[in-house]
């Protein structure tokens, strides 16, 4: 046995009650079970890698008992239901009796979960409390405290299924491999089992449920289930632990009145989105006071710094080396993992990587960028093969070298070109496409509620499109002289027309012997046989897409939206198609940012008066009214400028020398690209990948506010890229579980869930959870501006109870008298439900219960 005599133990950090494993040195009674591990066949040794001296007068003769560093909250629990006395009393007697100061902070923390009674008001001893109903349950399960917390308020909320997965594979090790160097492999799969959640606990659940589904419909053999978890990241092993843990759990659950629904009630499509609204409400209340929120992205700043791009599609990369562009296929296959990459541009010694994005999906963060952010944070190195500066200098033939060096390049990875950018402003290019800031238009595509594809319906544009088609009837059609792919720019029928011509399309995705396509000059979609894609003439090719898209400005989802949909319920987008649909709009434009118009949208009424279609969802509640971004608003002014003087000014580069730098890269590329001037001569690493918007979380609670937080990294949330910084309010993160470093200066957050994006939801859900809470108001004394949240004040000791998880908030949402009465209606019908359980009502009141709680929680 070689013996280095250190070994980690949990230990409970004094200050903040987070566990941590920490690396001491071992005792000697451990070193000495070790050292018996050899010689029990034949002879054996043990080398002990300390100073002799050091292990005489340095190694303690025994280990510190558990009872003195580890949470005393299970044993309080205990020892309260014996009913053996004061449990300050009782611990006392212990061998080695744990400090008063831990067991008084212990019992406080029992009453903050709610396992304890608590009522400050009659200055009741605040080191004592009797067992509520959650405290019994909590005493019987063999889960954490916070998780037996999740399955009760599971219960409470008709979600105890999903609880109950949760606390099972929580208790247990994580069921979601990493595979070996396939990091980013992990996170991916993680992110698609979230759906668009961000939990780790719905990721979870998901996986659970889809793996039972298939083991039930499929009728998975074991082997084929191994297959499966080996596709999918997922241990199989674990899972059948966790499997057989729901399972005793579920059993357990029953003697306290409390049954999972055999077979779930037909459900709606709002009614999926509004479970797992609930079920995020009961991860928050359960996690209580773990929570977290994000500092501001300084908008102007993160659009500097990706040059205007769109931080929804794009990444940026530093350390780019000299004549950066020639490496480009090697950049492009280090981001293959990740996505399509659409396009790259290079600035000097940066670089912006760009994501293909579907025309038809909502504008979301693509996950190629959280890939990409994740490959960053992994330290996976990205390196490029290069020659020296000097070697392409010398095939340059006296060119002034700095001008090559670091021109501004793009290259479009769909087109297969390279060429120098021209310095202009995009959105006076892109304005080409305006003529007027009223436009009339015809939609050919909802995308979500007010996103939308469309075209023009003036002279002008019927005159650009006439002629076009004419052009394609005009031309002798070929077979795609390559497999069709993804983002391929082609020739396509479109079979709803009377007109059975050939129109120009983008495939989206192929599909067996069908392709999805998008019609680039009408903005509408259609599948489409393979062997009917047509190759598009170069002379076609370079024309500008016609189609437009549009996206209606100063409008967000409302919190009804979001509860009920992904972002917009099925009922807001069945009305937002009732407003548009079979009509032509009129629409003013706002702003045009990243090739999207940011518009305003008329129809006319019956009346024939003009009807803003913003207004009309807002009126009846599917949206509300929001800030436009920095970006929105710097291209509406100039754009507001460019529409009251006609004439549009662009500063270009001279063709000549346009003509003249194209000529030099393709030059280069010729040398370089195929190796004809030998192999690259060393390596670069390139810094990144980076996105300005991605956004730090701090802690809520004051005791551990000032220390650094630090998400773990196999989280879904370990990457948060910030979604709308224009958006005033913030966002709530929960961890399940807290944990600190060794020294105790940093806080690691594990099993984070991020609730939805809705104003006011941290204060309200703060409130609901909290035990107590004391309201602040405005000097008039009639607003209310914020609250503090926690355990309460003590009238017998004048001071806060549990000071350290204090939460002070304020708010960002108008919060009135009637609110807080709801909350607290809330509150007593949860206490009600819980009694009723602990009288054992039948299954049919208990159903009555739930539902009045969930009706009043939406």
């Amino acid at each position: 046995v070689i013996d280095f005599c250190l070994t980690r133990t949990l230990v409970c950090d004094e200050e903040t009650n987070y566990q941590s494993l920490r690396l001491c040195w071992a005792s000697k009674t451990n070193c000495n079970q070790r050292k018996g591990r050899a010689g029990r066949v034949s002879k054996g040794y043990c080398y002990r890698l300390v100073h002799k001296d050091f292990w005489t007068d340095f190694i303690p003769e025994k280990s510190i008992p558990e009872i003195l560093r580890c949470p005393l909250g299970t044993t309080v629990l205990k020892i309260k239901k014996l009913d053996m006395g004061a449990p300050k009393a009782l611990l006392a007697t212990a061998l080695s009796p744990p400090s008063v100061g831990d067991i008084e902070r212990t019992i406080l923390q029992l009453k903050e979960l709610g396992a304890l009674t608590t009522c400050v008001q009659t200055g009741e001893n605040p080191h004592d409390g009797e067992l509520t109903f959650l405290g019994t349950v909590l005493a019987q399960l063999p889960v954490d405290l916070h998780l037996g917390k999740l399955i009760v308020l599971g219960h409470v909320f008709g979600c105890l299924e999903e609880c109950l997965i949760i606390a099972a594979a929580l208790s247990l090790r994580n069921f979601f491999a990493v595979p070996f160097k396939q990091h980013v492999d992990g996170y991916r799969n993680k992110l698609f089992f979230a759906g668009n959640s961000k939990s780790d606990c719905i990721a979870i659940v998901n996986a659970f449920k889809f793996n039972n589904f298939c083991i039930c419909i499929f009728h998975f053999l074991f082997q084929e289930e191994l297959e499966w978890g080996r596709s999918n990241c997922i241990h199989i092993k674990k899972v059948r632990e966790v499997s057989e843990l729901f399972h005793n759990l579920k059993k357990r659950v029953r003697a306290f009145n409390m049954c999972v629904n055999a077979q779930p009630s037909a459900m709606d499509q709002e009614c999926v989105y509004k479970q797992r609204f609930i079920l995020q409400v009961v991860i928050a209340g359960a996690f209580y006071p773990n929570y977290f929120t994000f500092g501001k992205c300084d908008e102007e700043t993160a659009v500097r710094d990706l040059a205007g791009k769109d931080p929804k599609t794009t990444v940026t990369l530093k350390n780019i080396p000299p004549y950066g562009y020639l490496y480009h296929k090697q950049l492009q296959s280090l981001f293959r993992q990740c996505g399509q990459v659409k396009s790259i541009a290079y600035d000097g010694s940066k670089a912006f990587v760009e994501f293909s994005r579907n025309p038809m999906e909502g504008f979301k963060i693509l996950p190629a960028v959280y890939l990409s952010v994740k490959m960053s944070q992994l330290k996976i190195p990205l390196q490029l093969n290069v020659h020296y500066p000097g070697d392409i200098e010398r095939q340059l033939q006296g060119v002034t070298a700095a001008s090559v060096a670091s021109l501004r390049v793009n290259v479009d990875c769909q087109k297969q070109t390279v060429e120098p950018v021209e310095i202009s402003f995009g959105t006076l290019q892109q304005s080409r496409m305006i003529p007027d800031s009223l436009l009339s238009i015809k939609i050919t595509e909802i995308v979500e509620v007010g996103h939308f594809w469309g075209y023009r319906i003036d002279e002008k544009n019927r005159t650009v499109l006439q002629a076009l088609t004419a052009e394609i009837n005009y031309q002798n059609l070929m077979d795609l002289p390559v497999s069709p792919h993804p983002e391929l720019v082609c020739l396509a029928p479109f079979t709803h027309l009377e007109n059975r011509g050939y129109f120009r399309a983008r495939i989206l995705y192929v599909c067996g012997d069908f392709a999805e396509v998008f019609f680039v000059d009408y903005g509408n979609r259609s599948k489409v046989p393979l062997k009917k894609l047509k190759e598009i003439p170069s002379c076609l090719r370079e024309l500008p897409f016609q189609a437009l898209e549009f996206k209606i400005c100063k409008m967000r989802p409302s919190a009804k939206s979001l509860v009920c949909g992904e972002r917009w319920s099925y009922s807001a987008s069945q009305r937002f198609a009732s407003l548009v649909n079979g009509y032509t709009l009129l629409v003013k434009v706002y702003s045009l940012v990243h090739s999207v118009l940011h518009v305003d949208v008329f129809r006319y009424s019956r009346c024939k008066e003009l009807v803003n279609i913003r207004d009309v969802l807002i009126e009846e509640c599917y949206a509300e009214l929001a800030e436009e971004s920095y970006e929105s608003q710097q291209s509406h002014d100039l754009l507001k400028g460019l529409f009251s003087d006609q004439v549009k000014k662009e500063e270009k580069m001279p063709i000549s020398s346009r003509e003249e730098k194209k000529h030099l890269i393709e030059r280069l590329l010729n040398l370089f690209s195929d190796n004809k001037s030998g192999a690259p001569t060393h390596k670069v690493t390139v810094f990144g990948p980076f996105s300005p918007y991605e956004v730090k979380c701090y802690s809520m609670t004051r005791v551990s506010q000032f220390r650094s937080t630090f998400i773990q990294k196999e989280s879904i949330n370990s990457v948060v890229v910030c979604d709308a910084p224009e958006d005033p309010f913030q966002q709530l993160l929960v961890a399940a579980s807290l944990s600190a470093n060794a020294t105790g200066s940093a806080v690691i957050l594990e099993e984070t869930s991020l609730m939805p994006s809705i104003p006011g939801l941290l204060a309200l859900l703060s409130m609901l959870f909290a035990p107590a809470i004391e309201l602040r108001v405005d000097k008039s004394g009639r607003y209310f501006t914020g609250v503090l949240c926690g355990l309460g004040w003590s009238q017998t000791c004048g001071a806060p109870l549990l000071p350290e998880n204090d939460m002070e908030l304020t708010f960002d949402v108008h919060f009135g008298v009637e609110d807080i009465s709801e909350i607290n209606i809330l509150r007593t019908a949860i206490n009600k439900l819980l009694c009723e359980c602990a009288v054992y009502s039948g299954l049919e009141r208990m159903a009555q219960l739930q539902e009045n709680v969930r009706q009043k929680l939406l």
